[in-house]
């Protein structure tokens, strides 16, 4: 029992201090590096970050769950086929992604860190998954430590130490390499495993499978992710680098409410949830959202109030007068950001019912009205337009969910019911 508690207690903080290196990088960032550099980094990063989804497929919403259930004997094989599913999406996919650079919407030397950055994170990304799959959740922490929070903790006193490293390519080669490690632990634990099935032929019945049920998780992440990388190649086309790293800092402020949401309150919820949907388990599930509401309103209250209150000492600390002067973008970034996190209330009580179409409807939905939003908003309210457009897209989803929930309450929890999550 209590190397039980101190398992959990090593893997909450591994993943604070991620968290917390996550959200400190980019304060330095905008410390050491000028606002145009910011704004490259944070669209390099958005960029890398949306095309990983497209990459990675969401397939492991079934490859995870196959895994789980099945026979030990059977994890190489279902690996392998993955691996070649992958390999196959690479070979269309990369190409393609080189009108990013081609059209001009990011300049060519950022192109080998773009592709190198993708690769890597995709791997990392899927390794984890994998780690947590087979019970592994500790390692899993630790090499997403490392992936994401170990090379920061290097990076940023060299920086500051030396003032010829206070440069964009430095962070890429930092992140880079810190990946690059994270996937180098993650490939020698599953050697270690010492799977078999890696020499059967590719199933491809099971990866047909495993498309028709990701593409609707597909459908989903890549509206809503959508939206954010959207927006950032908005303000660059309608505005300029330095405004554009005005606002890659303010929204990584912003999202930080989403990240300790996330790691905070979500992750711990909604398994119970649906455990107690399926379970039938009526009052279970009520008091879980009630749960869930208060916490995400208290926990996200706190946070957002925090940030306005630390705004103004920051952005001295950083000593850039630009930022002060674009301050007014945040309060409007944060009230997206909220809108997104109440949204994952009723996101939750949807999830665990199997109400994917809701989901992915109301997602698409904000995606779709987001440009035309940011267009016609852009006429009259110039640095606005994007944050303006960010709120009605988010308020459109909350509202969304929030109806289709409410006209699903009523429906009762049954035994076995199945889930298409």
């Amino acid at each position: 029992m209590k190397s039980t508690v101190i398992t959990k207690i090593i893997n909450i903080s591994l993943r604070g201090a991620t968290l917390v290196s996550k959200f400190l990088l980019i304060f330095f960032l905008a410390r050491f590096l000028e606002p145009a550099e910011v704004g490259l980094y944070g669209l390099l990063m958005a960029s890398v970050g949306y095309a990983i989804y497209w990459v990675g497929f969401d397939f492991y919403t079934f490859s995870s769950r196959e895994i789980i259930g099945a026979e030990r004997k059977l994890w190489g094989g279902m690996l392998k086929d993955q691996a070649v599913f992958f390999l196959f999406i690479y070979l269309l996919l990369l190409p393609l992604l080189m009108l990013v650079f081609i059209k001009g919407l990011m300049p060519w030397y950022l192109a080998p860190w773009f592709f190198l950055l993708l690769i890597l994170e995709h791997l990392g990304q899927e390794l984890n998954r994998l780690l947590v799959a087979i019970s592994e959740p500790l390692f899993a922490s630790f090499v997403l430590f490392v992936r994401s929070g170990a090379w920061v903790c290097v990076v940023l006193p060299l920086m500051w130490l030396d003032p010829e490293l206070r440069k964009l390519e430095t962070v890429l080669a930092a992140w880079s390499v810190g990946v690059g490690v994270a996937c180098c632990l993650g490939f020698t634990r599953v050697v270690h495993l010492r799977l078999k099935g890696w020499l059967t032929a590719v199933d491809w019945h099971w990866v047909w499978k495993g498309i028709k049920v990701a593409v609707p998780f597909l459908l989903a992440t890549l509206a809503v992710r959508g939206i954010l990388t959207v927006d950032r190649y908005w303000v660059q086309a309608t505005s300029d680098m330095d405004l554009l790293g005005a606002y890659v800092l303010f929204m990584g402020i912003a999202t930080a409410v989403i990240s300790f949401l996330d790691a905070g309150v979500f992750v711990f919820i909604y398994p119970a949830l649906i455990a107690a949907y399926r379970n039938g388990d009526s009052d279970k599930f009520k008091a879980g959202m009630h749960q869930l509401t208060l916490q995400t309103v208290l926990v996200g209250g706190v946070i957002s109030l925090l940030a306005f209150v630390l705004l103004g000492p920051v952005l001295s600390w950083l000593d850039k007068p630009f930022y002060i002067e674009k301050a007014g973008l945040f309060s409007w970034i944060m009230l997206a950001m909220i809108l997104y996190g109440l949204s994952m209330i009723p996101h939750y009580g949807l999830y665990a019912k199997g109400a994917d179409k809701h989901i992915i409807l109301s997602h698409l939905a904000g995606l779709v009205v987001f440009p035309p939003s940011a267009y016609m908003l852009s006429r009259s309210n110039g640095e606005l337009a994007v944050p303006y457009a960010l709120c009605i897209s988010f308020a459109l989803i909350f509202f969304w969910k929030l109806y289709a929930y409410a006209v699903l309450r009523g429906k009762s929890c049954a035994k076995n019911v199945q889930l298409s999550l």
